[in-house]
Parts: C-alpha cells; structure tokens; sequence
C-alpha cells in the first residue's frame, strides 16, 4: 500500500462488531488514516510503502536502543527524510513506515482506543518522513 496511491480508502473503517481485531482490519484503519490525511501533505507523502507486520523483532528493537523486556514499537519510519534528500541522489527505493499490529492489539483492547493510537502511531511516523525528530513530534502530541 502505497501513501500517495489514488485509490480512495475513506469508507474502510475498522469493524467494532468482530472480536478479534485483527491485522486486516488495522490495514484499513491505516488506509483510513492515510486517505484523511490533508491534501497538501497527502500529494507530498510519495515512494513511501505502508505495510502492517504482528511485531518488531528483538533485533530491531535493540537497534532502537529499546529494551525488549520492556519496551515495544507500535510503529517505525525507515528511509530518507524529505529535508535530508538530495536532488543529486534521490532515494531508489521506497521509505518504509512499518505498523505493528500485535502490541497495538495488546495495549488496546477497546476498538475506540485502539483506532486512535492507530492515527496517532500513523501521523507520528508519517511526520518523521516530513524532517521532524521525537521532540519536535511530542510537541504536536503524536
């Protein structure tokens, strides 16, 4: 699923009257998210693929400098952000923003709650493709 693909998303929602949740029903809650994202940002989110994996291995956890007996991801940017590129050497592949379906599953049981930290993890991600660092990120409240 690419960010900046035309194919409209917007009456994807995620189904509150199954029980589970599961990962493809967060796929279209991030399909959801990406479709509502404003115009101006929407057209500039290119070359980004958006996939959604159960969870981050113990290696990449550590590269994060996270604990992996405590700590977890709900999400990770991997590429080039927009204000490091340069027009001599742009990227050949795609940037990556990985969701990972089963701590968010775990850490939010209620469909509601759940949806909105789907947003969140989706918005903080997408704003590290945009240049912004953690703090700059908290700031904003994703």
């Amino acid at each position: 699923m690419e960010a900046g693909s035309p194919t409209s998303c917007a009456d994807l929602s995620l189904d509150t009257n199954s029980s589970p949740v599961d990962k493809d029903e967060i796929r279209k809650e991030v399909a959801r998210v990406l479709d509502k994202l404003p115009r101006q940002f929407r057209k500039r989110v290119q070359n980004v693929e958006v996939v959604v994996e159960e969870r981050p291995g113990e290696d990449l956890l550590l590269d994060a400098g996270l604990d992996p007996r405590h700590d977890t991801l709900y999400g990770l940017y991997q590429g080039v952000p927009l204000p490091d590129r340069s027009s001599l050497y742009p990227p050949i592949l795609p940037d990556k923003i990985t969701i990972f379906a089963e701590p968010l599953l775990q850490d939010f049981p209620d469909p509601d709650e759940l949806r909105e930290q789907i947003r969140s993890t989706v918005l903080h991600e997408i704003a590290h493709y945009f240049g912004f660092d953690e703090d700059e990120i908290d700031k904003l409240g994703y």
